[in-house]
């Protein structure tokens, strides 16, 4: 080979050699992110979902009037809570719902400030009824038992947590453990019970006067505020 030609080969493999190095030193990302590594390509990145605020817990959890350290979960397979059941029972207590997904066979969760002992439990209706009651002491609960319907009743400090259902839908067995399984709500499942939005300001009504204590004043049109 010529000197002539000699050069500029040797300046071209220098070149090429040059790039390829280049290439294989490049930080990964994007041309706009400063060469940073983008953790949002990968999929497999662990996500976490933003936990939920105690203090709009509390908040939410009085406005359905219900106390929010007397609302309890309980968990039966093949059922699953009725959203619209969730509310107050009582002065501050919580009563819901599970049902069964075609909604026929249904078990009522209920916590109430008292107590149960063994003699005021065959005085204690269940679920309202007015047939006799009957008591068997299981444990630490109550087996009472009313005309079609039985329950489950634990009393606890200041209040009795409550699992009914008719006895030709769900048996004594399935009963004491939705019983055994009730416990007080965390965050997350309170999260999940509790209504999300709620009013800013009370509904005003156009219809009051806007001094003293008269009466309704029926002269203003519909829909229009005082």
């Amino acid at each position: 080979m010529t000197r002539s030609l000699r050069a500029p080969l040797l300046l071209l493999a220098l070149t090429l050699a040059l790039a390829s190095a280049g290439c294989g030193t490049e930080k990964a990302g994007t041309a706009d992110d400063g060469g940073k590594p983008d953790a949002s390509a990968d999929p497999t990145a662990p996500t976490t979902a933003p936990a939920a605020d105690r203090a709009g817990l509390e908040a939410r959890a009085r406005y359905t009037q219900s106390a929010i350290e007397l609302i309890r979960v309980t968990d039966v397979p093949g059922f699953a809570v009725a959203p619209q059941s969730v509310g107050v029972l009582g002065d501050d207590g919580f009563h819901s719902v599970y049902v069964t997904p075609q909604g026929g066979t249904r078990i009522e969760l209920a916590v109430e400030r008292g107590t149960l002992t063994a003699s005021t439990c065959p005085g204690t209706p269940v679920d309202g009824t007015r047939e006799p009651v009957a008591c068997e002491k299981d444990g630490s609960a109550w087996y009472r038992t009313s005309g079609q319907l039985h329950e489950y009743a634990r009393p606890e400090a200041g209040h009795v947590v409550r699992l009914t259902a008719r006895r030709d839908t769900v048996d004594r067995d399935t009963l004491r453990r939705a019983a055994a399984a009730a416990r007080p709500a965390n965050d997350a499942e309170l999260d999940a019970l509790l209504p999300k939005n709620l009013p800013t300001a009370p509904v005003e009504r156009g219809d009051l006067p806007p001094v003293g204590d008269g009466a309704p004043n029926n002269s203003v049109p519909e829909g229009a505020s005082g």
